[in-house]
C-alpha cells in the first residue's frame, strides 16, 4: 500500500474521523490486522481560520505547501487535504509540494453520478458555497447542477461549523436547523445534498435527513485508501 500524506487539523475533529475511516477501509479490504499507511501533518487551525476570514489565502497556502513538502520528504505518495474549504488552494499545494492531490470533489461527484442524481444541494462553509472553486469542478467534471442555500441559511451553516462543530460542540437546535435547510432544498428540487464541510457529518444524520446525503469526509477517506491500494497493485513503491 502506498503511503498516504494526510494534511489535517482543519479541524482536528474531522481529521480524527478521516483516520478512523481510512483504517476501517484498509481493514475491510485486506482483512486481519491490516491498517492504512498514513503520514499525518496536523496544522494549528487557529491562525489558519483567522487568515481565511481575513482573506489572506496566500499565507494559508504557504503553511500547507510547507506541510505537504514535509509529507513528501517522509515518503508520502500523494496528498489528502482533510478539509473541503482548503481545496481552494489545491493547485498551489500540489505544485508547491511536488505531490499530487486527491481532490475531495472527485470521489463526491463520482458517487453522486453513480447514484443517478443531477441536482444537488451544497452545505459547507461560506467560502466553499459562495466561491466557484468547488461548485465549478462538480459542474464541469460531473455535469451536476449545484444549488446553495439562501443568505441567512449560509450564515447559520458557517457559524455552526466554526463556532460549534470545529470545537466538538453538538447542539440539537443546530441539527434541527440543518434539517430545516435540507427540507427547503428538497422542495427546491434537489435530489440529494453534499455535506461539503468535513465536520457536518458529525451533526447531520442520514436517517433524519429529508434527502440522501453524500458525506465528503467518508467518500474522500475511502477513495484515498482505494488509490493507495491501487498503486500497490500496480507495483508502485510502497
Amino acid at each position: 500500500m502506498m503511503l498516504i500524506g494526510l494534511l489535517g487539523g482543519m479541524s482536528w475533529e474531522s481529521t480524527a474521523i478521516y483516520y478512523r475511516i481510512m483504517n476501517e477501509t484498509a481493514r475491510d479490504a485486506l482483512g486481519g490486522l491490516h491498517s492504512a499507511r498514513v503520514l499525518l501533518h496536523s496544522v494549528d487551525f487557529e491562525p489558519i481560520q483567522h487568515d481565511q476570514h481575513e482573506g489572506k489565502w496566500g499565507r494559508c497556502a504557504r503553511v500547507l505547501v510547507d506541510a505537504g513538502r514535509s509529507l513528501k520528504a517522509g515518503g508520502a505518495s500523494f496528498l489528502v487535504i482533510a478539509t473541503n474549504t482548503m481545496h481552494k488552494l489545491a493547485d498551489e499545494i500540489e505544485e508547491g509540494s511536488g505531490l499530487p492531490v486527491l481532490h475531495i470533489a472527485d470521489p463526491t461527484g463520482e458517487a453522486i453520478r453513480q447514484a443517478g442524481h443531477r441536482k444537488v444541494g451544497l452545505l459547507a462553509t461560506r467560502f466553499t458555497m459562495e466561491e466557484n472553486f468547488y461548485r465549478q469542478r462538480l459542474e464541469n467534471r460531473f455535469h451536476l447542477k449545484v444549488e446553495i442555500p439562501g443568505e441567512d441559511e449560509r450564515a447559520d451553516i458557517h457559524r455552526i461549523i466554526y463556532e460549534e462543530l470545529c470545537l466538538g460542540v453538538f447542539r440539537e437546535v443546530s441539527a434541527a436547523r440543518f434539517r430545516q435547510i435540507i427540507d427547503r432544498m428538497k422542495w427546491a428540487g434537489c435530489e440529494s445534498v453534499i455535506l461539503g464541510c468535513t465536520e457536518i457529518g458529525m451533526i447531520v444524520s442520514p436517517e433524519r435527513s429529508a434527502l440522501p446525503v453524500f458525506d465528503t469526509t467518508a467518500l474522500h477517506a475511502r477513495a484515498a485508501v482505494a488509490l493507495a491500494l491501487q498503486g500497490d497493485l500496480l507495483g508502485q513503491k510502497t
